[in-house]
């Protein structure tokens, strides 16, 4: 399975900048003691620095030209400030994101670097931590109960950095070993984004019949589909919003859908 994006490098760069700024606006005015109610083990706060850790361990790998992973004990001012000043988180999250955006920059998409995927490139970086943030700005837009949105060309590559991970060969041998509930003839998932401009591939057939999942593009009738908005859709599939969301629809078999979003959550 190779991990191919749709954006450019530059543009990964460029939009992982913009999403932190967007998550920046959140920390900088919301109550950051306030738990995020899809990651109940956190507070805003603690979002906010698992946000900047992951940017800065990436950022080490990507400096260093790291060839086995780096421990985060180990990545400069990797742990953020301490306390709920929301000042200080915000100027940590901006220095962070913006070393590491020019380490990426320097470097371009074709380095090789450690992942822990076949992708063993800065391309692979600057993709997932995009993607990594736009998730986690969800989580905090729904904490602080601000309106969240994405991009639609963002937003659709986002959706298929998703499946293509499913795809990986040690998520495909959790499927074998874990998925067998899920595998069968006829179990397909219809996923479709009503509200994609021209030029966006956003609608996508899920294949849960063999041994691995596989996905493609297409428009095809299926056991079960998800159709709704592509921000919605894309929250839904990583459970930040419920499937039951009368902002999306689901047609069919309902319970394949809600197997596959319990099995398969990534982020």
């Amino acid at each position: 399975m190779t991990l191919q994006g749709s954006l450019t490098h530059e543009e990964y760069c460029a939009q992982l900048l913009a999403e932190t700024g967007g998550l920046r606006d959140i920390v900088r005015t919301a109550d950051l003691s306030a738990t995020v109610p899809t990651c109940p083990d956190w507070t805003l706060a603690d979002l906010a620095r698992h946000v900047g850790g992951a940017h800065r361990w990436v950022g080490t790998i990507v400096a260093t030209r790291a060839a086995k992973s780096v421990d985060p004990a180990d990545v400069p001012e990797g742990a953020g400030p301490e306390g709920e000043d929301a000042a200080a988180l915000d100027a940590w999250l901006a220095a962070g994101v913006e070393q590491t955006v020019a380490v990426l920059r320097e470097a371009g998409p074709d380095t090789e670097v450690w992942s822990w995927t076949t992708a063993q490139n800065t391309g692979f970086w600057a993709r997932r931590m995009t993607h990594e943030t736009v998730v986690h700005r969800a989580d905090a837009a729904l904490t602080a109960g601000v309106p969240f949105d994405v991009p639609a060309p963002v937003a659709a590559d986002c959706l298929e950095e998703w499946l293509q991970i499913g795809e990986l060969p040690m998520v495909a041998a959790r499927f074998a070993e874990h998925g067998a509930g899920l595998r069968g003839p006829g179990r397909t998932i219809h996923v479709h984004a009503t509200d994609a401009p021209p030029g966006v591939a956003a609608e996508w057939l899920l294949d849960l019949t063999g041994e691995a999942p596989t996905h493609r593009h297409t428009h095809e009738k299926a056991a079960v589909a998800l159709r709704g908005p592509l921000t919605e859709v894309l929250q839904v599939l990583y459970r930040r919003l419920p499937a039951d969301s009368d902002r999306v629809e689901v047609l069919g078999e309902r319970a394949l859908l809600d197997q596959w979003l319990t099995y398969a959550s990534f982020g």
